[in-house]
């Protein structure tokens, strides 16, 4: 699973916008943005390749770095997602895109009024497509080694049934849009939302990883299942975590009832977000 940056309200056209080396990527307008989505669908590559990548490393067997214990293997792979999320939010890339490499963030994010909806369409297509290429891409490079490991696909345990799967899965972008809401009220805190978002999803991946699959991560499942062939449990992947971030913005909303909105320091304390 991934996550992305908090994205803020547009500037106004054109004003470059602040300084984000410390904090969240401002949502830009005009002829700039028009390449976010190939931005997304780049990250979105990396990451899968990466996480595919890992898993083959991880747990082939004929692997020479294979890790027996299931739970200690899940918090290898729990800690070098996390190092690489962190990595893909602070790159030039992904400030400029919002690294959301997760349909369900770009949802939640557009859900908190801080992404406008007519560019979540373009975001989740960009992030899907990136899953399939960086699949494609761990397959050329590591051969048959990918086919043995699934794929890297998250597997759920067999004593979990879907309804129990779903339940979880949607309960981590409950509280991913949470925790992304928590810094879009809280800007001054900004320059810990990389570091925070990246041990969340590395605590997800090893807490839930022997039980749900630990994905939480629409764009995450997606290519590797594809490639797989067992498509039978996909739809729990890609709709539970897209509900939870609908009830997690909502929840938001609820507990932030009365705080200011979520703004553009520079634009005054009236500045609202974007439809």
């Amino acid at each position: 699973m991934s996550g992305g940056e908090i994205s803020r309200p547009a500037a106004p056209a054109g004003d470059p916008g602040p300084d984000t080396d410390t904090g969240p990527a401002p949502v830009r307008t005009g002829p700039e943005r028009r390449s976010h989505p190939l931005l997304e669908f780049a990250l979105t590559t990396l990451l899968v390749f990466a996480v595919v990548t890992i898993v083959r490393w991880v747990f082939d067997p004929a692997s020479p770095l294979a890790l027996a214990n299931l739970h200690l293997a899940l918090l290898v792979v729990g800690a070098l997602v996390g190092v690489l999320l962190f990595a893909l939010l602070r790159s030039p890339w992904g400030r400029r895109s919002g690294a959301h490499v997760n349909p369900a963030v770009t949802l939640a994010l557009w859900r908190l009024g801080v992404f406008p909806g007519r560019g979540v369409a373009a975001y989740v297509a960009a992030q899907l497509g990136g899953s399939v290429a960086g699949t494609v891409l761990a397959r050329l490079a590591w051969g048959p080694a990918v086919a043995r490991v699934g794929y890297g696909a998250a597997v759920a345990a067999p004593s979990w049934n879907g309804w129990a799967v779903f339940t979880a899965e949607a309960g981590c972008l409950v509280v991913v849009t949470l925790v992304i809401g928590f810094f879009l009220v809280h800007p001054a805190r900004a320059r810990w939302f990389p570091p925070a978002l990246a041990v969340l999803v590395g605590a997800i991946v090893a807490g839930l990883g022997p039980l749900s699959g630990g994905s939480a991560n629409p764009a995450r499942q997606f290519g590797p299942v594809l490639l797989s062939g067992s498509t039978a449990g996909l739809w729990i992947y890609l709709a539970a975590p897209a509900l939870g971030a609908v009830l997690g913005a909502a929840a938001h909303r609820f507990i932030a009832r009365g705080a200011a909105p979520p703004r553009d320091p520079r634009r005054g304390p009236g500045a609202a977000p974007p439809p």
